[in-house]
């Protein structure tokens, strides 16, 4: 039998069990965000196929992105309940199935369900990279630690829209909801060999499933008030109502959370004023990310004629930049300001998403990946110094609420930045159903202006 304590991989790999267990919590990210980002070249083809506007086709991206940001919030009570290892390598299982059901999709319904279901299990498997490295590298190594897993992060953008594009246009979109499967499939065998087993677990406490019931109703129908809002005549008090419905639920999750004896969100983690910035920064980082990554390739191909291929390839650039960067910015974490790296990216990005406003419908392939490339050295800038400016000051009992927490953020920026991406756009100019540039063009103002307000909370850090 394999002993997968510390110090039986220890004897059996040396210290290059910590690298390791990284590649293998990496995988697992990977797989989440390739499947956040594959789907998003074949939004056209799937407009196409089953006749439907771009206001219903965002529930692919935004449905995933907000049942990921509901679940993420267990992994804390089932790292503490069975360990990195069975959690992780179970949420891979179960992913790969639900991968391999959604590609037989025979409806618009039957898909954005089956994208829901990887959103859940990619909401299990998202934190657990972060909790790894700040439980198993000491706290001079963690930058550099957060920076090779950030590459997971990164290189799954990268290399999703290409691959997506040439599986849509060589074979058809279906083959994007397969794309995933060998990847975790692998990562499920790499859990069961390298994962430790927890040193020592704490004592057993409930899971807060009405806090979870709470926090996943508020999410649900915050997104789809937004999503309302796209056809607004005749819906006004409909669309009240479910706006009053929402902060009803916020209320109740929120005193909930501050009653129970095992939250799910650990509510004073917030009183620290450094976590409560880089929360914050975490909601514009997370918009950052996946506003960008939907409208790039939305834009190419419905305003300018891009194919799925060519769509794919001019993110490519932008990818393997990212990737380069990320390791750097991660080593820089671990010796610079926390703040002043992560208002840098913040510039850097803001910049991309202007040029984009000015320039997207008159730029030619080569400016629009330079404008890509900029966005993404802004994005990985931001990511490793926040999460090191977050946790390094949180004892070890606190870190998984914390990664936790600060992935929760990401994600529900990205859930509610693509919807709010989606909502300017089907509001702007369209000819028949189609939106034009300048539909595109005020979304990416929109982000902009966004993120930039970003920097208001990250100032404050003083980290």
């Amino acid at each position: 039998m394999i002993d997968n304590s510390v110090e039986g991989l220890t004897a059996r790999y040396g210290e290059r069990w910590r690298w390791l267990a990284v590649a293998t919590v990496v995988l697992g990210t990977m797989a989440t965000v390739l499947s956040a980002t594959v789907v998003n070249v074949a939004l056209h083809d799937i407009m196409m196929e089953f006749g439907i506007r771009q206001g219903q086709v965002h529930w692919l991206a935004t449905g995933f992105i907000a049942a990921m940001t509901t679940t993420m919030l267990a992994s804390a009570w089932l790292l503490d309940r069975f360990g990195v290892r069975l959690t992780l390598g179970a949420a891979m299982a179960v992913f790969t199935v639900i991968s391999l059901v959604g590609g037989f999709a025979e409806s618009p319904e039957q898909l954005i369900a089956a994208r829901i279901g990887q959103g859940a299990m990619a909401g299990l498997m998202q934190p657990m990279g972060m909790y790894l490295v700040f439980r198993i590298f000491p706290a001079d190594r963690r930058g550099q630690a957060m920076g090779i897993y950030g590459m997971g992060v990164i290189l799954a953008p990268a290399l999703g829209p290409v691959l997506g594009g040439f599986l849509v246009d060589q074979f058809n979109w279906r083959y994007v909801m397969f794309a995933p499967a060998p990847v975790t499939l692998l990562g499920v065998w790499m859990a069961w060999r390298f994962l430790p087993l927890p040193r020592s677990r704490p004592a057993p406490y409930p899971f807060d499933l009405p806090g979870l019931l709470l926090l996943g109703a508020t999410v649900a129908v915050t997104l789809d008030t937004l999503t309302r809002m796209q056809a607004w005549p005749g819906q006004e008090l409909r669309i009240l109502m479910q706006w009053a419905l929402a902060l009803g639920l916020l209320f109740a999750f929120v005193f909930r959370e501050r009653t129970a004896k095992h939250p799910l969100v650990n509510l004073l983690l917030l009183r620290q004023p450094v976590f409560l910035f880089a929360t914050l920064g975490a909601m514009a980082l997370g918009l950052a990310l996946f506003g960008s990554t939907y409208l790039i390739p939305l834009f190419v191909q419905t305003t300018l004629g891009f194919s799925a291929t060519e769509a794919g390839l001019l993110m490519l650039p932008a990818g393997v930049v990212l990737g380069i960067v990320f390791p750097l910015s991660g080593r820089l974490a671990d010796k610079r300001s926390a703040r002043s790296l992560v208002l840098f990216g913040i510039g850097v990005f803001a910049l991309s998403a202007v040029l984009f406003a000015l320039t997207g419908q008159y730029a030619g392939f080569g400016w629009l990946a330079l404008w890509a490339v900029l966005g993404r050295i802004g994005i990985g800038f931001m990511l490793p110094a926040l999460s090191t400016g977050a946790l390094n000051p949180l004892p070890k009992e606190q870190l998984g609420a914390g990664s936790s927490t600060i992935n929760f953020a990401r994600q529900l920026g990205g859930a509610l930045g693509v919807n709010v991406v989606a909502l300017t756009i089907e509001f702007g100019e369209h000819q028949g159903s189609v939106p034009t540039a300048a539909a595109f063009e005020a979304a990416w103002w929109l982000v902009a202006v966004f993120v930039a307000l970003a920097a208001v909370p990250v100032w404050k850090m003083r980290v």
